[in-house]
């Protein structure tokens, strides 16, 4: 059975976690977290790639060692070393690292002081007070412990996975079904068509050709673990990542019925419903109906199921019950944003601090995605950890882009930028007398996030106030199913962007998509613009992009409202303040 990218990812980053935990040479571990992200961001199957024989130290960054590595593990599903290093640790030991107070150190500290190994026994021990005797610890610090160790547990019960990884898990799964004879039509519905940040379970809606054994061979997929159901019509299985793919086969004739159905969301249906009702009418998952004699109306496309209830086809993001049958009724639905919409890119890092390939690497690779301008935006000399840069070396930086546009003669416009680190009290990193040097600056909290909401709220607005902020980036700090959003007063902050004509960020990393979807709308609603920014840092990381335009369409943005669907030259008039 194939062992697949995602899988050889997760035991090269459980391998860099225990390396980390151990207190192995940093360098060491970055290589493994590099590999795991080369991985994770290949367009093909590894497995694929070494059966034709394919030298992995062709990959970025991948040496010798560490490809004989990959290919110990694609083969075997796991690596000796690992098992070396698990043999020495608790088996839920790295999971402590989901905890945003804690890092490798202090995991480190708890389990060779309290013999803590995983979640339980770290909330056990909380409760009991002995956390905070630990040196660097403390009693504030056990209290964040156990809210963290609640959310943690929370997002493990919960059972959503990111939808990055869900489409990871789909994409081979996909191309499989796609193959197979018989097959007319297939789509993925549910909260993965309509473009959510986690998933449940899959729902998938198909056609097929009379006779075929399409569902036989569905639940005959090589990566499928148990067969929970199968029958003529349907069938429901556990694939071996841990997601329930649940597959409806449906006459042509009610494909569409089924595929509003099945994408949902529940609300939504539910609203339809009450608009049938209301008509003398039925909606279910075989078409719309009339009540006194059950003629069916409509069935075999979505667009003709929302005329039958007199509204214009809705885009599946929108379909969460926030207004769009409202806004449908009323000929106002938006114009949703789209992928092509996009003319560049604002948030990008490179070698100069903690990316993972060149300036000019990235610029081509922008431009090999058709972008007009890149915003290269290495981080500022506070995010030491990131080796970011002072003032003299972000003149060298600057000196280096206008060397480079002049040999990329206009292909791309590389824009001289910062991600600036806001200070604690407001001001920013670096000096306004390099800042007022750059097209474009990026502003952004890492540290001190644990301020009150009012105290993180002041910082934020004074720094606003500084006329060379622009942008300001991932703003409530959030990672997927691993750190809370810290607390900020965000309608105040997007109060004052409208006000002094600044920007926030939609950060697209499939992790952050930090705005969440309910203050994209908001931003929305208050007349600031957004700019959808990938925090590239690596060039395949501008693939990002597609994730955050899905958010940036669940927030109903048009093209109007986002900042970098302008050209460089309307980008400009905005940037000035």
């Amino acid at each position: 059975m194939p062992i697949h990218n995602t899988e050889i990812a997760e035991v090269l980053h459980r391998m860099a976690d225990l390396l980390e935990i151990e207190g192995a040479n940093p360098f060491r571990v970055r290589a493994y977290r590099h590999a795991a992200h080369v991985v994770s961001e290949l367009g093909e199957s590894l497995h694929s790639r070494l059966q034709r024989g394919s030298n992995l130290t062709e990959l970025p960054g991948i040496g010798k060692d560490l490809a004989g590595k990959i290919t110990e593990i694609a083969g075997t599903g796991t690596l000796h070393q690992l098992r070396e290093l698990e043999a020495r640790y608790p088996r839920g030991l790295t999971t402590l690292l989901q905890l945003s107070t804690l890092g490798p150190n202090r995991v480190r500290t708890l389990h060779e002081r309290l013999g803590i190994g995983n979640l339980d026994q770290l909330e056990r021990a909380a409760r009991e007070a002995k956390v905070r005797t630990l040196p660097g610890f403390g009693e504030k610090t056990e209290a964040k412990i156990l809210r963290e160790v609640d959310r943690v547990k929370r997002d493990l019960q919960g059972g959503r996975m990111l939808l990055r990884k869900a489409e990871q898990i789909m994409a081979p799964f996909f191309e499989y079904l796609h193959n197979q004879p018989g097959l007319k039509q297939l789509v993925i519905a549910g909260s993965y068509r309509r473009r959510r940040e986690t998933v449940g379970d899959i729902d998938m809606v198909a056609t097929v050709k009379r006779g075929s054994d399409f569902i036989d061979r569905f639940a005959q997929y090589e990566d499928v673990v148990e067969v929970f159901g199968q029958g003529p019509t349907k069938a429901s299985v556990l694939l071996r990542r841990g997601l329930q793919v649940d597959l409806r086969v449906v006459p042509e004739v009610s494909f569409g019925a089924a595929l509003l159905y099945f994408t949902g969301s529940k609300p939504h249906s539910v609203v339809l419903r009450t608009i049938a009702q209301k008509r003398g009418l039925k909606v279910n998952e075989y078409g719309v109906y009339r009540e006194k004699d059950n003629t069916r109306l409509a069935s075999r496309t979505e667009e003709e199921m929302y005329a039958a209830l007199s509204l214009p086809y809705i885009e599946p993001e929108l379909r969460e019950d926030r207004g769009e049958i409202e806004a449908a009724r009323k000929g106002q639905l938006p114009k949703l944003v789209d992928l092509k919409d996009i003319r560049g890119d604002l948030q990008s890092h490179t070698t100069a601090s903690d990316g993972r390939n060149t300036l000019e690497e990235m610029a081509k690779a922008a431009r090999d995605r058709g972008y007009e301008y890149l915003a290269v935006t290495d981080h500022s000399k506070r995010v030491t950890i990131a080796n970011g840069l002072d003032e003299r070396r972000l003149r060298h930086q600057i000196n280096r882009i206008d060397r480079l546009n002049k040999r990329l003669d206009g292909s791309i416009r590389v824009l001289r930028s910062v991600e600036v680190d806001i200070l604690e009290d407001g001001s920013l990193d670096l000096d306004n007398e390099v800042l007022k040097d750059l097209d474009i600056v990026i502003c952004s909290v890492h540290f001190h996030t644990k301020l009150s909401r009012e105290q993180q709220t002041e910082r934020v607005l004074k720094a606003m106030d500084n006329p060379y902020f622009h942008i300001f980036a991932h703003p409530t700090g959030r990672i997927l199913n691993k750190r809370d959003p810290y607390e900020l007063d965000v309608e105040a902050v997007l109060r004052k962007a409208k006000e002094v004509a600044c920007f926030v960020e939609l950060n697209a990393h499939p992790d952050r998509l930090d705005l969440n979807d309910t203050y994209v709308r908001l931003a929305k609603e208050m007349g600031v613009k957004v700019a959808i920014s990938t925090d590239a840092h690596a060039a395949g990381d501008f693939a990002y992009m597609r994730y955050g335009v899905g958010q940036a369409r669940r927030g109903w943005l048009e093209a109007g409202d986002v900042l970098n669907t302008r050209s460089w030259p309307e980008l400009q008039k905005l940037l000035r303040r």
